[in-house]
């Protein structure tokens, strides 16, 4: 290109019709290039050269970047992060004391721009010096002059003070507003597939400009290190009024279930929790294939991965670590798990099975972490997160979680999970066991899932028989997961810092902006509902009753124990029955094996014969031939007397005196029988499902999921009818056939007939007819709900008290740190005001409860059974954290101290192309074995 198109080029840009950031430069180091070029000025040249290259840099701009090669850096994006992370660290006290100024100041000019803000600052300052840096707001990108106090210790500090997060901690030409980051983070808590990458453009067409790959890496980096200080402050706020112990926020993170007051009534289960692993939330594990190593794409040692080893780590008392998780994966027996079917006193042994699949497990091996596992209380604060790794849901998750609310909550924990009745197996099976049944642990299952167990499963763990559970569906689990898979676009590909950093981060707003917000909602809504299951029962329960001729309810429980006692049977063979045909079968045996000794006769030869050595050999065999058929003789004859003890047998049968005939009609009756229980049991138990399911008041989705339970069970009945079919055919007078289509369509038990072939027949068993179902149902329905009524006036009692103790103690420390650190009493109040904005909302719903007809509770504040440090019900104790007080700066941590290579536009635009060619490489590979799994 000559030197007039340069000037060409050069003039448009001038003009303006060419706006990159990049390929801005000074007007004098412009004319003075030309100068150079056209020959007017000389240019000074070492031997090291390079100069001209910088000059025709500075002009071309972007042309010479994309015709020209990066310049070498030997330095490794690992030694570059890392340096960067160790230097924001190193500066942190700085920094958090910078925020906690400007978080200060900033509240007396609320309503103010950053750029409005900026006027006048600093202007008593006589010693001040002034950075030049590039400050990105949400609408408006410009340089600015930022001023330097002579009090700052660091460049970073300073522009904190100003409220801009630097990209870089040394030296930084850019720098993000906190009002630009904390808009960011809060629109992807309410929109958690919100990406960096989609905030970065945004700005981006807000303000006019290009996009540029390195905009969402610094973008990035500024709001790592902004939440990073953030969690600092609130680190450092708990401290400051009291609540710095590592498992404070777990025991009260739910003030309805862990407020405790004192005389208050007890209750069965003191927590009631449900625990479930989710798979949305899973993380593709980064790797770069080569020849060498494509057989072992989804190895987890690959030496290709294309993962970037970090120092930074989220540490939350929510999220368990994978340490602690582990240790819990030789709790069990190794040939143990969680999924095993070995119990015989478990109705659902052999129906809940892993991922046994080879092609499945391979596919588990392109996730690193494969998803959450978390428990939430009954109204839905989250209480732990635990990952999982490269697995689905094994036993050492729930038994992780367990035991970390053991260890914090104690005693009467009733834990709800879709496996519930396996899981309690293991938990005893465990070395946690002894623990659990100590501190009177119990196993639940959720209602929800409850339906897709077996009908003697559900006697024993619906919600709906359980004493004590109230209304309480245990199914907390699922509508957290409803709301959080939105998450999962902007963390399957992230790194596994960023991955935990997000999840925390929408799991924290959740709970203080949403679950928090629907507490007294939750409340009056269970209340409500208990009211009017136990208006309309009083109404239709008597007259049920009547029609039944049931005088007192306790024989409704009685139905309960009927039915578990009938179902029992219809799973194992009746002892007499299967003593008897076992003592025919061995009668048998015995004749035989009689036959056999009397057959077994000696050959006998006279002195003058030959006696030689095929005589030896031939008595030697009928010999063996002999003693093995009196041992087993002696053998079944043994059998058959300890068959007639436990029999009573007082004369033994004789097998000639068994007509053949006779003996073969006996076995094929038997056999029909044992097909007949079985079908028996499998059809009632289908039959009592749809009545649930066809019962007015049963909404859509559980509808649905029933369906979907007896379509899996329909399976068992299938094979069920195919063995009753064959074996009524062999009968002498072969009973007819019965069809899927007709077996199917049975809805109550007088549609089925087989039921008067059965030992007993059950369908004019009262509780066995729609309206005793009903009866029953309802009656144990009422029983939660008053159970429910119970339970809510307490934790009504417990929010009312809180909220007027923490609304106390909260303003009682702003005021005492007030005089201590202004800057630390403005941060509890943000606290406060976080929970104080819903104090009218809660107040209104409370009276809302207090106002229902049939209320027997009471809005009147208790007394906290805990008054310790920190309680919101204690006096209130502050002191300002030992790296807030007044130290004297070593010069050695002075401004501009702190050296090390900077990361230019090019390293960041480099990282995320990187970043972009892992995450495509990374779908390739999972969606080729995605692909051949289905194969």
């Amino acid at each position: 290109m000559s030197a007039d198109q340069w000037r060409a080029l050069e003039a448009l840009r001038d003009h303006g019709d060419v706006t990159d950031d990049n390929a801005q430069v000074d007007d004098d180091d412009s004319y003075g290039a030309w100068d150079v070029l056209d020959g007017t000025q000389p240019l000074d040249i070492s031997h090291g050269g390079g100069e001209l290259q910088e000059l025709t840099r500075g002009i071309a701009g972007d042309f010479w970047n994309a015709q020209s090669v990066r310049r070498k850096d030997y330095r490794s994006r690992r030694d570059r992060t890392q340096r960067r992370i160790e230097a924001f660290d190193y500066q942190m006290p700085a920094l958090v004391t910078a925020y906690l100024t400007w978080s200060l100041e900033r509240d007396e000019k609320r309503g103010m721009g950053f750029f409005e803000r900026q006027k006048d600052v600093d202007a008593d300052d006589v010693n001040a010096g002034q950075v030049f840096i590039e400050v990105v707001d949400i609408h408006h990108a410009e340089k600015v002059h930022l001023s330097i106090l002579s009090s700052d210790m660091y460049l970073a500090s300073a522009l904190v003070r100003h409220g801009v997060i630097p990209c870089s901690p040394i030296n930084p030409s850019v720098g993000m507003t906190i009002d630009c980051l904390e808009f960011y983070r809060i629109a992807r808590q309410r929109c958690p597939n919100f990406s960096i990458q989609a905030f970065t453009k945004t700005l981006c067409d807000l303000q006019g400009k290009r996009f540029r790959s390195y905009l969402s890496r610094q973008l990035s980096i500024a709001l790592d290190l902004y939440l990073l200080i953030c969690t600092q402050v609130r680190s450092l706020v708990q401290e400051a009024i009291g609540r710095s112990a590592i498992d404070w926020n777990l025991k009260h993170a739910c003030p309805a279930c862990l407020y405790t007051l004192d005389a208050e009534p007890q209750l069965k289960f003191s927590l009631l929790y449900a625990m479930d692993g989710n798979d949305s939330l899973k993380r593709v594990l980064k790797r770069v294939p080569d020849e060498e190593h494509a057989e072992d794409l989804v190895s987890r040692n690959n030496p290709q991965s294309s993962e970037l080893p970090t120092s930074q780590a989220i540490v939350d008392y929510r999220y368990l670590t994978r340490e602690y998780v582990d240790s819990f994966a030789d709790a069990l027996n190794p040939q143990v798990d969680l999924f095993d079917d070995d119990e015989d006193d478990n109705p659902c042994a052999g129906r809940w099975k892993n991922m046994k699949d080879d092609k499945t497990k391979r596919m588990w091996g392109v996730f690193d972490e494969s998803g959450i596992f978390m428990a939430v209380c009954r109204h839905g604060f989250t209480l732990i997160i635990a990952d999982m790794v490269q697995s689905g849901e094994r036993a050492k998750y729930p038994l992780a979680v367990v035991s970390r609310l053991l260890d914090t909550f104690g005693h009467n924990l009733g834990g709800g999970y879709d496996i519930g009745c396996r899981f309690k197996t293991t938990l005893s099976r465990s070395s946690l066991g002894p623990r659990a049944r100590t501190l009177n642990h119990t196993s639940l299952v959720g209602a929800f899932h409850g339906h897709a167990h077996r009908r003697l499963c559900q006697l024993d763990h619906l919600t709906t028989y359980v004493t004590g559970l109230g209304l309480e569906d245990l199914e907390g689990c699922e509508r957290t997961f409803s709301k959080s898979n939105a998450l999962a676009p902007a963390t399957r590909y992230a790194s596994v810092f960023h991955r935990r950093q997000a999840i925390l981060g929408y799991f924290e707003h959740n709970d203080e902006f949403e679950i928090y917000h629907n507490l007294t909602t939750f409340l009056y809504n269970n209340y409500k509902q208990a009211l009017d299951i136990l208006y309309d029962g009083q109404t239709v329960l008597p007259r049920l009753m009547q029609e039944l001729g049931v005088t007192d309810e306790s024989e409704l429980e009685a139905w309960l124990e009927n039915e578990r006692a009938y179902l029992l049977s219809r799973t194992h063979e009746p002892e007499q029955e299967t003593l008897q045909m076992e003592y025919w079968q061995k009668l048998v045996n015995l004749s035989a094996s009689k036959k056999e000794l009397d057959g077994t006769a000696w050959s006998l030869t006279t002195p003058g014969s030959s006696f030689g050595q095929a005589d030896v050999s031939m008595t030697v065999r009928l010999e063996t031939a002999r003693r093995h058929a009196l041992e087993n003789y002696e053998k079944d004859l043994k059998i058959v007397h300890d068959l007639e003890m436990k029999l009573g047998v007082d004369k033994r049968w004789q097998p000639e005196d068994i007509e053949w005939q006779n003996a073969g009609r006996l076995v094929a009756n038997r056999k029909y029988q044992l097909a007949l229980d079985t079908l028996e049991g499998l059809i009632v138990a289908r039959i009592f499902e749809l009545s649930k399911m066809n019962r007015a008041g049963t909404g859509y989705k559980m509808r649905k999921h029933i369906g979907k339970a007896l379509q899996v069970r329909s399976a068992a009945i299938r094979t069920a009818l195919d063995r009753y079919n064959l074996t009524a055919h062999a009968l002498s007078s072969p009973r007819p056939a019965l069809k899927w289509e007709d077996v199917v369509e049975y809805a109550f038990l007088a549609d089925f007939e087989l039921l008067r072939d059965a030992r007993e027949d059950i369908s004019q068993r009262p509780w066995a007819t729609p309206s005793g179902r009903h009866a029953m149902d309802l009656y144990f329905k009422m029983c939660r709900a008053r159970e429910e009524i119970e339970r809510l006036n307490v934790e009504i009692r417990r929010v009312a008290t809180y909220l007027q103790d923490e609304r106390h103690y909260l303003e009682e420390c702003e005021i005492l740190l007030h005089t201590l650190h202004p800057g630390l009493a403005h941060q509890v109040q943000i606290l406060r005001n976080t929970r104080g904005r819903f104090l009218d909302y809660h107040c209104q719903r409370l009276r809302d409860i207090a106002g229902l007809p049939g209320f027997s509770g009471t809005l009147l504040p208790g007394q906290a059974l805990h008054t310790g440090p920190g309680e919101s019900a204690s006096s209130p104790s502050v002191q300002v954290p030992h790296k807030l007080c007044p130290a004297a700066v070593d010069e050695s941590l002075a401004l501009g101290t702190l050296s090390g290579d900077e990361d230019g536009l090019e390293d960041l635009e480099e990282e995320e192309d990187d970043e972009q060619l892992a995450e495509e490489e990374s779908r390739t590979l999972q969606d080729i074995l995605e692909v051949s799994g289905h194969d």
